[in-house]
């Protein structure tokens, strides 16, 4: 099938569009991964997917494509490592994806951190970690070599990285938006932190990376983004192969929440509070703490899979 009759089957309305099989998912991801699409034909798939929506089977086409092209990562530790996407920013509260990433790495296990920013009103990770004086990546890598890891999509996937840049345009998120919250560029175990917004996502996110059997956490964070929301307890679900999976960390069931939060703080400043806290641990919101110990404890239950 060429562009044309995909952009039939799917520009259809949101009820009468067709549904894509994986298959059919994968071949339309990549004719727009490798750029073959007009800029006409790129903003038809934009809208038309974004009135239809995503079902499970899309996703998981979609990604099959992205995977296929994209730059793949070692994770030269026996432990598991923790990915975790950062492609909202903050608006208002203050980026806690760093902070996250950071503790986690206090826990032994390494983090990758890909994103990018598509709305110049926000604060992004990446400005955040040169703020703390951090490395990123500006040049493709294969291998992680620092407790934690930033790297550009640019450098990841740069059809996807793309796709993204669309929404300067239009004005809207598009596909590529959920994807980038899926997608795996680690060869190896992993911890997948997948974070959505409107609640509608949870159940086809929760559903696509159930059917590729990954280990992950998937949760309505702070803003977009993968850190848990300071102002909220624990609501997330957690997968083990792609399977429901529940803590026995008896912690996990506390409701403390962080009230006393500054808003609208420059990366700078950002950079500041996150120091402070590192610091001082005490200073850290108890859903974030929370959100450590769990992860901690699902990548401890990833090597017991392939004892016999």
């Amino acid at each position: 099938m060429g562009i044309r009759d995909f952009l039939r089957d799917i520009g259809r309305g949101k009820h009468s569009a067709r549904d894509l099989s994986r298959d059919d998912a994968c071949a339309l991801m990549g004719l727009v991964l490798d750029g073959l699409l007009s800029d006409l034909q790129l903003g038809a798939f934009c809208i038309a997917m974004r009135v239809k929506g995503e079902t499970s089977d899309e996703m998981v086409g979609f990604l099959d494509a992205i995977e296929s092209r994209i730059t793949r990562i070692q994770n030269p530790d026996p432990k598991p490592c923790v990915i975790l996407p950062s492609y909202n920013g903050a608006r208002r509260l203050p980026l806690f994806t760093p902070l996250l990433a950071m503790l986690l790495a206090q826990k032994g296990l390494r983090v990758l951190i890909h994103g990018g920013n598509t709305e110049s009103t926000r604060v992004s990770c990446e400005q955040v970690i040169k703020a703390l004086g951090w490395p990123c990546a500006d040049q493709p890598i294969t291998l992680l070599t620092e407790p934690v890891t930033y790297v550009p999509l640019s450098l990841l996937c740069p059809g996807l990285w793309r796709l993204l840049q669309v929404r300067r345009e239009i004005g809207l998120r598009n596909s590529g938006h959920s994807m980038v919250k899926l997608m795996n560029p680690v060869q190896g175990a992993c911890v997948q932190v997948a974070s959505y917004t409107h609640p509608e996502y949870l159940a086809p996110m929760s559903q696509t990376l159930q059917t590729r059997k990954a280990h992950a956490m998937v949760l309505r964070g702070t803003e977009g983004e993968p850190a848990a929301d300071p102002r909220r307890p624990r609501d997330s679900n957690l997968l083990l192969a792609g399977q429901p999976w529940s803590p026995t960390d008896t912690t996990a069931a506390a409701t403390e929440t962080w009230t006393a939060h500054p808003v609208h703080v420059s990366a700078d400043e950002n950079a500041e509070l996150i120091l402070a806290m590192l610091k001082q641990p005490d200073l850290v919101p108890h859903p974030i703490q929370q959100q450590v110990n769990l992860i901690t404890e699902l990548a401890q239950a990833i090597p017991a899979l392939s004892k016999p």
